[in-house]
């Protein structure tokens, strides 16, 4: 495939249809833009929504798997398309039964299981705007998301979501109605309360009724909205539409057929539909036919994996993370020689992979090192993800080029990519043909991206999001003559390939005066099978210091390895040993960067950064804010 086109003065063309319903002020331009751009393969949508999606799949192939579902006994049942499109109606007919109207908005807060796919398509069907909310998000946070969007209905996972929801009445004026989906309807518990209940209350409801609230829609109308993660201040509804996501799917499948198209293409979604790359894959899986699967938890995710058996994953960094770290672990585990054949195996899988990259490709040692690992280690690894896995997406964070190259030396190709919520997910992404490891890509056809002189990343396109709901001035604050401000600092070379290097409102500056980012010394510390999560600070500071948290699981096969299964994550937190280990990673993550930038002091934590201290958000994005507020004397300790 042929790289974008780049060019050193602003793209010409029209703000995408999508685009602010507020016209923001025109800022002067901050100077000439370095922009990739390409056009849109599969022309935008003129007319029709979501539902068209799981509509003409069962017409054209009823009996085609759609969903699979995991029963008691851990095998997995394909469920017909057919079959899915009657559920989803039947669902629909009772969301209109309810008084659910065309515009209207329903939470869905739950895990990633497959009533929630059901339930977004009879939000859609009934003509309904589905806003999801984290599984694990608090009571405070529901509130703010269900009354900020006027939802009216609400539909919860258990009953435990249910009480906090009752007892959060009195702050949503708008909510009528609320339903349990592991309730007691006719499945009794098993899963299929909420549908049960709206399938048999929609009995009395028409086709024609539900035919009339479907058509509702079109590419403009609102589809869903997805609140940011919030990892500072508030989280905000991003209004996207149903052709934002129509068009971006329909595109991103132009450019990458050999994984979509494949004979027996399926996937397994595991991190949260609340995270609007779930939702993205979701939506990606309905139009390109792909059958999905749904991994409610995390903790059986190698299971779920080898139960499955996907051909590919779209999935966040620190799910790679922790596939590579457990295979560190398991070699460790078995001894000082495994764990050395291990080491010896990830470093050729890297040699071998960066090798593609040059002239002449991998030399006749080399090829002879990884066909031997590729039978002795790497097939064990492609094992633990299944076994058919050979292609993954990553997104939602920085993967870091060695995982990226690692990977793909054990023969599993990860394409990262870079988005966000506001461009309901990919913008830019590497592909099949056309990968450079270590960048997050060229733009996805539709959408152009661009590097201002400060270094900001702007993009518009078919998948910019309209508007923050209702909030016109933290709209207008976002988008300069039609591109879509993301915060996010980048560089693009020659060819269109975006490199993300950081936030901006992450640039520490040191008190010499010394701007420094973070991300890319995180990354690579991240990579540290020892290292759970690390913050990187300075700011006002003498010079660049890092908090690290341990991974426990991690440190137990360690400390094994190392004669001394007894060592406690709280004696290891001050160990000769484990600290010279964690040196080290600090050393060998400051070769990336000046002296100015590198990291001088380290502290061990003693608590890993949590979703439940607020410290992560639900998508594992470390809540930088909270974090140096809940951990502020460590902080200080480091420039005692």
């Amino acid at each position: 495939m042929e790289p974008a086109d780049v060019s050193t003065t602003p793209a010409a063309g029209e703000r995408p249809a999508a685009g602010p319903a507020v016209e923001p002020a025109v800022e002067p331009a901050a100077a000439p833009l370095l922009v990739a751009s390409r056009p849109a393969q599969v022309p935008p949508a003129l007319e029709g929504n979501l539902t068209d999606c799981l509509l003409e799949w069962a017409r054209e192939d009823p009996a085609g798997a759609c969903l699979a579902r995991r029963g008691p006994d851990g095998s997995w049942s394909d469920v017909p398309v057919a079959d899915v499109l009657a559920q989803v109606r039947a669902v629909a007919k009772g969301l209109l039964a309810a008084g659910i109207r065309p515009g209207d908005r329903v939470g869905l807060r739950s895990r990633t299981r497959w009533e929630w796919t059901v339930l977004d398509l009879a939000c859609w069907f009934a003509g309904a705007v589905s806003v999801p909310v984290y599984e694990t998000s608090s009571p405070e946070q529901v509130a703010w998301v269900l009354s900020d969007s006027g939802a009216v209905a609400c539909v919860v996972e258990s009953a435990e979501h249910a009480a906090e929801l009752a007892a959060l009445r009195a702050q949503l004026p708008s909510l009528r109605h609320a339903w349990v989906i592991d309730g007691d309807g006719d499945g009794g518990g098993d899963g299929s309360g909420a549908l049960a209940q709206l399938a048999a209350a929609g009995r009395g409801v028409g086709d024609e009724d539900l035919e009339r609230a479907r058509a509702s829609s079109g590419p403009q109308t609102v589809a869903t909205v997805v609140y940011t993660s919030g990892s500072t201040g508030r989280p905000k509804g991003c209004v996207l539409t149903h052709g934002n996501f129509l068009d971006l799917v329909r595109n991103s499948h132009a450019v990458m057929p050999a994984m979509l198209d494949a004979p027996g293409a399926c996937t397994l979604l595991f991190i949260p539909l609340a995270h609007v790359l779930a939702r993205f894959v979701e939506v990606l899986c309905l139009s390109a036919r792909v059958r999905m699967g749904h991994a409610p938890d995390t903790r059986t995710l190698v299971e779920d994996l080898q139960g499955f058996r996907p051909t590919f994953v779209l999935a966040v960094p620190r799910v790679f993370q922790k596939v590579h770290t457990a295979a560190q672990q398991k070699a460790a585990a078995g001894g000082g020689a495994r764990a050395a054949l291990f080491a010896q195996a990830e470093a050729t899988a890297v040699a071998w992979s960066r090798a593609l990259d040059a002239p002449g490709g991998p030399g006749r040692l080399l090829a002879l090192r990884h066909r031997l690992f590729d039978h002795l280690v790497y097939s064990k690894v492609r094992a633990r993800m299944g076994g058919r896995l050979t292609q993954a997406v990553s997104g939602g964070a920085s993967l870091g080029e060695y995982l990226g190259h690692f990977f793909r030396g054990a023969g599993i190709t990860v394409f990262e990519g870079w988005g966000l919520t506001e461009t309901a997910a990919p913008a830019t992404v590497n592909r099949p043909g056309s990968q450079r490891i270590g960048t997050v890509g060229v733009p996805l056809p539709g959408t152009d991206v661009a590097v201002a002189e400060d270094g900001e990343v702007l993009c518009r396109g078919i998948g910019v999001f309209r508007e923050y709901l209702g909030q016109p001035e933290a709209t207008a604050a976002v988008f300069r003559d039609g591109w879509f401000r993301t915060g996010d600092l980048g560089t693009l070379d020659a060819d269109g390939y975006l490199t993300i290097t950081g936030r901006a409102k992450e640039i520490i500056v040191t008190s010499a005066g010394k701007n420094v980012a973070p991300a890319p010394l995180e990354d690579r510390l991240r990579a540290h099978p020892l290292v759970s999560q690390c913050l990187v600070v300075g700011d006002d500071r003498p010079f660049v210091g890092c908090l690290v948290t341990l991974d426990e699981q991690a440190l137990a096969t360690w400390a094994r390895s190392h004669g001394r299964p007894s060592l406690t994550p709280e004696a290891a937190r001050r160990d000769p040993d484990v600290l010279a280990a964690l040196h080290a990673a600090v050393e060998e993550a400051n070769r990336s960067v000046s002296r100015a930038e590198s990291i001088r002091e380290l502290r061990v934590l003693a608590e890993d950064f949590t979703i439940d201290n607020d410290c992560l958000t639900p998508s594992l994005k470390v809540r930088r804010g909270e974090a140096l507020r809940r951990f502020a004397a460590d902080v200080d300790a480091l420039y005692a």
